[in-house]
């Protein structure tokens, strides 16, 4: 593992250095971080592998240096002074789309890191980082920018989308998104567990004229409550212990396109407050400052509670409630579409035949009818599990999933 204490260390930087330079660069790499050291030793470790490699301390510094250059990669600490690698990230994808970002940070939780992917960074590595494992994480974001397809352009409606939709229930929910996604109003998506929530609230956003902006996704109960008010409306340095540097939250990283927040129902109370002024007010206030921002953000909330008890119990604000709910979407349960059943399945078999080097091309009636026999309490979350066991699990010449490739539970029934 490399620490900061390590890239002090003389004889750490010559043993990176060691072995010299490939006459004609790779790939030029920009290094952003506001640590002197790790610059010195990221850009002698790229560069011994032939990377050409240019340095800037922040974000700020990072924008110049692209007016001028135009690096392949971008690897960027996340909290910095001036501008740190969330915001730079931001503009990335506004400005430079053809760069790959990979950020790194000190703070490597896990939601930091569906932060990170959200806004549209490669990978996330963790501070202290092993150089190996880093350089491996550079290699795949390279090879992934070189064998890319040309990307669509941005801001157009009528993009394909990852949604099913044979039946008569998920139709009727796919013309309502069609005929809500240009509105401003704030959507709640209700239902069990495993119904695709977020799948459909990316639908919503790709129907509509903030396609072109970020969808910014944000599980509020995989996050503790006092990180939660942070996380969604940023800070200033100092606001608390352990706030090195400014930081912005999910609504600003979303200004312009969507926020999604799952499991709204598990906002605690104060909380609750602040998000019902957003969608009054449309504008924010970050942690340690009392300067309010404004935000273009369409907000689209998900869970599978019942809201209105939770109401009735004083769990949850009745104002908010009412705001969240100005279009209600409830998404029905896979037993409850049996018609996609089936199609579903041979999108996953295709899905998991790519991922596991397999050539699957039907589904024996057998293994059918024990699908479409089982109740499906985790719905399509667990229907895609159990069909990616099937892929893994299937030999390697097998063309047909049957009924052994399936759990135990879903043979029995």
């Amino acid at each position: 593992m490399v620490s900061i204490a390590d890239t002090r260390d003389p004889r750490w930087v010559m043993m990176a250095q060691e072995g010299g330079n490939l006459a004609e660069p790779k790939t030029t790499i920009l290094v952003v971080d506001d640590e002197p050291n790790i610059r010195r030793i990221l850009q002698a470790a790229f560069e011994r592998d032939g990377h050409r490699v240019l340095v800037a301390e922040n974000g700020c510094k990072a924008i110049e240096v692209m007016g001028k250059e135009t690096p392949d990669l971008v690897l960027s600490d996340v909290v910095m002074p001036d501008m740190g690698g969330s915001e730079l990230l931001v503009w990335l994808r506004d400005n430079r789309p053809e760069i790959v970002p990979v950020l790194m940070t000190s703070f490597g939780t896990i939601p930091a890191a569906v932060h990170a992917m959200r806004l549209g960074a490669f990978d996330y590595v963790s501070k202290p980082f092993d150089l190996d494992v880093l350089k491996k994480v550079i290699a795949a974001a390279l090879e992934d920018r070189g064998s890319a397809k040309p990307k669509k352009k941005r801001g157009t409606k009528g993009k394909a989308l990852d949604v099913i939709a044979v039946g008569p229930k998920m139709q009727a929910v796919m013309q309502m998104i069609e005929q809500v996604a240009d509105s401003r109003a704030t959507v709640l998506l209700t239902g069990e567990s495993g119904t695709g929530k977020e799948v459909i609230a990316k639908a919503l956003h790709e129907q509509s004229a903030r396609s072109g902006k970020l969808f910014v996704a944000l599980s509020c109960a995989a996050i503790p409550e006092t990180l939660l008010e942070a996380e969604l409306f940023g800070h200033e340095k100092g606001a608390f212990t352990g706030a090195a540097g400014q930081r912005i939250g999910r609504f600003e990283a979303a200004d312009g396109g969507t926020l999604f927040l799952d499991e709204i129902g598990e906002v605690p109370a104060g909380i609750q407050v602040k998000l019902l002024r957003v969608i009054q007010e449309r504008e924010i206030v970050r942690l340690g400052s009392t300067k309010p921002i404004k935000v273009d953000v369409r907000m689209v909330a998900a869970t599978n509670r019942n809201l209105q008890e939770a109401v009735d119990a004083g769990t949850f604000r009745l104002d908010l409630y009412y705001r969240l709910q100005v279009v209600a979407i409830e998404l029905p349960p896979l037993r409850e579409r049996p018609e996609d059943l089936p199609v579903l399945a041979e999108h996953f078999m295709k899905k998991y035949n790519a991922e596991n080097s397999r050539s699957l091309t039907t589904i024996h009636p057998a293994a059918l009818a024990a699908l479409h026999s089982h109740r499906w309490p985790g719905n399509v979350r667990e229907l895609e599990n159990v069909i990616e066991r099937a892929v893994v699990l299937s030999k390697s010449d097998a063309t047909e999933i049957t009924l052994d490739l399936l759990p135990p539970t879903l043979k029995a029934a």
